[in-house]
């Protein structure tokens, strides 16, 4: 099997997108996945977009996502943009797409200077929808890692997250925290894991865990997590920007909203084809 891919990146989020809307190609097993996923025998990724003909008339394409570890996800904002970037290049593209993924139908608005703006649907706190095990529904929860309890907010961007409030994001013990937190036991499909520190109205710094990769650079679905668990206790206002270590993304989302919207870059790095 051979197909063309594009290589990308959101935020500093390494994307590679795989267009096979033309075409009825299978997707690659797991092992391949890992193999892709890793620069040294592979492009190199921390998820893969294969983009399909969508069902649905009113679709511009429908998309599946992988994590560098070869799993299946449901959602990822920053490589949703890059999918965006890529339809946008084709002639007579509108401005605004509605796209079909996993977690449902995402539409993506272009902006100026290659600025691309996606509407995410709305929050989700029901802990069994997260999915997450939890007695009843609450805008913190205290988790058990390591024999030590932490603070926690848990909310579902069409995937799961847990946010954890931090003074220092940069001192934070991402990978060692965020590890454990993944497959803890009260997250039955695992979460993502976000460490967020309220610097203003208007601002948030962060680092993210993400299940299947590790930490990344960025995490679109990560921003939106942390900006609704600060919204929800009234520490941000409505639109608020988001600095992660691979750049900057701006989430709007108003209380008890159904839409929050992501906006930020997606960006060529370069191009290729791989024989399977």
């Amino acid at each position: 099997m051979q197909f063309s891919y594009l290589k990308m990146h959101g935020a500093g989020n390494r994307i590679v997108v795989v267009d096979v809307r033309d075409k009825n190609s299978p997707i690659p097993t797991p092992e391949q996945l890992i193999l892709l996923g890793d620069e040294a025998t592979g492009p190199g990724f921390d998820q893969l977009m294969w983009v399909m003909s969508a069902a649905n008339s009113d679709m511009a394409a429908s998309y599946r996502i992988f994590n560098a570890d070869g799993s299946e996800v449901e959602q990822c904002g920053n490589g949703v943009r890059c999918v965006a970037w890529m339809l946008a290049q084709e002639d007579g593209a509108p401005s605004a797409f509605m796209l079909d993924s996993p977690a449902g139908s995402i539409e993506v608005r272009m902006m100026s200077a290659g600025q691309f703006s996606t509407n995410m649907g709305a929050p989700e706190f029901e802990p069994k929808r997260i999915p997450f095990v939890a007695d009843a529904r609450a805008t913190r929860y205290t988790l058990e890692v390591a024999g030590r309890n932490i603070d926690v907010t848990v909310v579902s961007m069409g995937n799961p997250h847990c946010v954890i409030q931090v003074e220092n994001p940069g001192t934070a013990d991402v990978e060692g925290v965020g590890a454990l937190i993944e497959h803890h036991e009260r997250f039955p499909e695992g979460c993502n894991v976000g460490f967020m520190a309220v610097r203003g109205r208007g601002e948030i710094d962060l680092r993210v865990f993400e299940r299947g990769v590790g930490e990344t650079l960025a995490c679109g679905t990560g921003a939106c997590a942390a900006m609704i668990a600060a919204r929800q206790v009234g520490m941000v206002d409505d639109e608020v920007r988001v600095n992660l270590p691979g750049g900057q993304l701006v989430v709007n989302w108003q209380d008890n909203a159904d839409t929050v919207w992501l906006t930020g870059n997606a960006e060529f790095i370069s191009e290729g084809t791989i024989d399977l």
